[in-house]
């Protein structure tokens, strides 16, 4: 359905016009995933045995206004994004042009990027995993696959992006990114759409630390692991093995206060976004997701959390207090739906994405949801044309 009564940022219901904000923006080359691989997407990984791989068949155009679906407001025109002091739930599209703030703008300071890898045979939390083969359905658990795995070592790019205007007195809001590129790949992309945002003082002044998963997707994998896993582990894992070798490698300070910290990401790695808030409310407050895989893709099983991700919307979020988490999140008409062989009616990415959208406004989250016509999962062009509202909304409200 097609709604205008709206929550704004301060909890008050405001009412739009659908057409009011039409904010021109676009297409950037930009992608958190494309430098490790596509995740989760139809050419990605399947968990059809290796040997004779099943055909995906190409997921189902969904309308907004369907059935079960969030009341929606359309936002009407090419290039159109939500408004930025509105939550609640949108629709853009189907037309996505290039944003300003994807280019190099004369006068603009440019920050700093650079790499450096991390070895897990020096990680207490992840020592490597792959699995010999795609998963097979437990016969004795629906909800899980069976899968072989061995051990297998790793080495993982962190790409850090430091920008001019960073005073190294002080400690540095951040934002942490899931599946960031590989090394001698450094994303300049974010980067560029940083430097703008924090020359016009739309965003603070922060350091992007991205970092390259482990390898390999989904049930058995070391990617699948560290991002599917409904567990405090990956914030914790960054905590103490990541952000104090970005604080030694570049002589920088980063903040210890969670208003001063966002964590965003795509598919899988946008799940593991809103689980490192989750779990660590203490140290991250704002959480970007795009095609977030709120679905039943943990492995190991885990009896508390038997629907994975699912569960987020099933039961954690409706059942807990609200927690001081502030997030964005996307998915596509055209978004996954049942991309492995487990038929469990939670690996529908529209669904689950719905009903997080609805269990966040049922506990009073500060969050907007962003319904794109005309796109997959992880579609480039939209990620591109919001990523620049994304980060501005997120980051509203912050106060150094």
């Amino acid at each position: 359905m097609i709604g205008e009564a709206l929550r704004g940022d301060d909890g008050v219901m405001t009412r739009i016009s659908p057409n009011r904000f039409a904010i021109a923006s676009g297409l950037l080359a930009f992608g958190f995933i494309t430098a490790s691989r596509a995740a989760d997407s139809p050419a990605a990984a399947t968990t059809a045995p290796l040997a004779a791989p099943a055909a995906r068949s190409t997921p189902p155009t969904r309308s907004f206004n369907s059935s079960g679906a969030p009341q929606f407001t359309v936002i009407s025109g090419a290039g159109a994004n939500a408004p930025l002091n509105v939550a609640g739930n949108f629709v853009i599209g189907p037309e996505y042009l290039t944003p300003p703030e994807s280019n190099v703008v004369a006068g603009v300071p440019q920050g700093m990027v650079q790499q450096f890898t991390m070895d897990s045979k020096d990680s207490r939390f992840y020592p490597g995993i792959a699995h010999d083969a795609a998963g097979t359905v437990d016969p004795d658990n629906s909800r899980t696959l069976i899968v072989r795995t061995h051990a297998q070592p790793y080495q993982r790019a962190i790409t850090v992006y430091i920008p001019k205007q960073f005073n190294p007195a002080s400690e540095a809001p951040f934002i942490v990114m899931q599946d960031g590129p590989k090394l001698g790949d450094a994303d300049t992309l974010l980067p560029r759409v940083l430097d703008n945002l924090i020359a016009q003082k739309r965003v603070p002044a922060m350091i992007a630390i991205m970092i390259q998963n482990g390898g390999g997707d989904a049930q058995g994998s070391e990617r699948g692991l560290e991002y599917d896993t409904i567990s405090g582990k990956f914030a914790e894992f960054i905590e103490a093995e990541v952000l104090p070798a970005v604080e030694k490698n570049y002589k920088v300070k980063l903040t210890r206060q969670a208003d001063g910290r966002a964590t965003l990401g795509c598919s899988s790695g946008a799940a593991a976004a809103f689980t490192m808030a989750w779990f660590h409310p203490e140290w991250y407050h704002r959480v970007i997701s795009y095609s977030g895989t709120f679905v039943n893709q943990q492995w190991p099983f885990h009896p508390d959390t038997p629907g994975g991700a699912w569960d987020y919307h099933a039961k954690l979020i409706p059942q807990s207090a609200p927690k001081p988490i502030r997030i964005w999140m996307q998915v596509g008409d055209r978004d996954l739906l049942n991309p492995n062989v487990m038929r469990d009616n939670m690996h529908d990415w529209v669904e689950a994405n719905h009903n997080m959208a609805a269990a966040l406004m049922s506990k009073g989250y500060h969050y907007q949801y962003v319904f794109t016509l005309n796109s997959g999962h992880c579609h480039r062009a939209v990620r591109a044309q919001t990523l620049p509202q994304a980060l501005e909304w997120v980051w509203r409200g912050y106060q150094p």
